[in-house]
């Protein structure tokens, strides 16, 4: 029996960037677009134009690069929007415009101070705009979990035949239960006549921590797109996790009867890679990508595991692109060894430049530890420098001492020319950022420092994210070595040739369904 195909529209450029502290810049933008691309997701939703002059450059630098996958923008149901919308997509191979506007009471009175029939109208106006530069257009009811039934049906059928492809139902706020999503699914589909003519989606928050969960009942009760994010990254408590929606339906074929099209064994690659590049940690207990999904340490399931690994495991490590986390390479290990392990993870680089280049960083790091780990490996692979820097490290001595101030030596290559100042702080990585601002004179605010082991053990490495300010502008930096101090100030020193290149990165949040 042919299983429907249920689309997974990713939004975690868009709806993902509005978690506080997440705001990517194009080149970081580019590496999780072309991850998206190589996962085999449907749907890229790539940003909000109309947001900033680099939202809609993403938009448009994104479109240019993505071949396979569709590239979405969203609009207000406003002309200005949905026509900058249009300009930014005018060089995707696939492109879609998603539009919206809010239908609950709470929302056209408070909100938009707009009558039901006023909404009604501009929603269409907006749908038949957005069809005249594209075939393929999204709507979305903004608050739909939260609107009468008999007005949303109303709106939706009338949006499918101003000719709306895809009919999106937002839980903007994360208030709907999974028996009452789904409920509602089923009856807009039942209800609304024209209803065969669109795919229904649903966009569900994470409020109450039911993303996941309505976002699959809705499946079952029709619903055939699913928009989610990689790692659940978004506004407030975040969306539907991508990851946890695709291994579900993979799981338990018995029950859904619908599949995707996801290549799950780049699933680990690219949570890893979204997780670094926003600073924003996986816990260690989330389900599909955290650490310890497939750990067993109770004496019982260990047992369990050994006699018949299907004891305690719904699904293998290598589903999504992990294997054993033993020791395979060494300083020792050879180029043929090192390419198999690359193809054992998914992640051998396209071009042979890149392969050389990842071989050599595998080997720095090498030397350095004695174990080398799958995580190692997926973190250098997604490693990527920024095009220019203008400041580059070059050498470091940093001094610690029971009852005296850490102290240290640090020098940096600015454009070129060598400059070296010492200092001294609170600690050793507060001592090596008073020497680098002595150098740089930057100016900078240091709002978020975290540090992550990338592996385990007393050799692991381990990365560093920092985040910092400047004037309107909030840039992340990210750096990892066996040595925290170091991989420290290459954090900083990423951040800081960011912020150089993009001045004027607003940290303003942008609005979305």
């Amino acid at each position: 029996m042919n299983k429907e195909n249920l689309i997974i529209f990713d939004t975690t450029l868009r709806d993902g960037e509005q978690s506080p502290g997440a705001s990517m810049d194009i080149d970081e933008k580019l590496q999780i677009a072309t991850a998206l691309e190589e996962l085999n997701v449907d749907i890229i939703e790539a940003g909000f134009p109309i947001a900033s002059a680099g939202d809609f450059n993403a938009v448009q630098e994104i479109s240019r690069t993505i071949n396979k996958s569709t590239i979405c923008a969203l609009a207000r149901a406003l002309e200005k929007d949905i026509e900058i919308a249009a300009t930014a997509l005018k060089d995707a191979k696939n492109r879609r415009i998603h539009t919206f506007i809010a239908t609950s009471p709470i929302h056209m009175e408070k909100k938009l101070k707009m009558t039901p029939d006023k909404v009604k109208k501009t929603a269409i106006k907006a749908i038949k705009l957005a069809k005249s530069f594209t075939d393929d257009v999204e709507f979305s009811p903004e608050d739909a979990g939260r609107s009468e039934l008999k007005f949303l049906c109303e709106v939706i059928e009338e949006a499918i035949d101003a000719g709306a492809n895809t009919i999106n139902i937002p839980d903007t706020v994360g208030y709907n239960l999974p028996h009452q999503f789904g409920s509602l699914i089923k009856n807009i589909i039942d209800n609304v006549k024209n209803s065969n003519k669109a795919i229904f989606s649903v966009h569900c928050h994470n409020d109450l921590g039911l993303a996941v969960a309505n976002s699959l009942t809705s499946v079952l009760n029709g619903a055939r797109q699913v928009e989610c994010t990689i790692n659940g990254l978004g506004e407030r408590a975040g969306n539907a996790a991508l990851e946890e929606i695709v291994m579900t339906v993979r799981t338990r074929q018995d029950i859904f009867k619908c599949n995707t099209n996801i290549d799950t064994k780049k699933i680990m690659k690219c949570s890893r890679l979204v997780s670094r590049i926003t600073g924003f940690p996986v816990q260690p207990n989330k389900a599909i990508v955290g650490k310890n999904a497939f750990a067993h340490e109770s004496g019982i399931h260990q047992d369990g595991i050994i006699k018949s690994r299907e004891t305690y495991e719904i699904m293998r490590a290598e589903d999504i692109g992990l294997i054993s986390n033993t020791l395979v390479l060494g300083k020792h290990s050879g180029r043929n060894a090192f390419k198999q392990k690359l193809n054992d993870l998914n992640i051998m680089p396209p071009k042979e430049s890149e392969l050389d280049e990842l071989f050599y960083k595998f080997k720095e790091l090498a030397d350095k530890k004695h174990e080398i780990f799958d995580e190692d490996l997926i973190n250098l692979s997604n490693k990527k420098e920024v095009a220019t820097n203008s400041i580059s490290f070059d050498y470091m001595n940093v001094s610690t001492e029971s009852g005296k101030k850490p102290h240290a030596h640090i020098k940096l290559q600015i454009d070129g020319e060598l400059k070296e100042a010492k200092s001294t702080g609170d600690g050793a990585v507060d001592a090596a950022y008073n020497a680098i601002e002595e150098i740089v004179k930057s100016e900078c605010k240091l709002i978020l420092y975290s540090v992550n082991n990338i592996t385990s053990g007393t050799d692991a490495q381990g990365e560093v994210t920092v985040r910092v300010t400047k004037n309107n502008s909030i840039v992340n930096g990210h750096g990892a070595d066996t040595d925290i101090v170091k991989a420290s100030v290459l954090a900083l020193i990423n951040a800081l040739n960011k912020l150089q290149q993009n001045p004027d990165l607003s940290s303003s949040k942008k609005r979305g369904i």
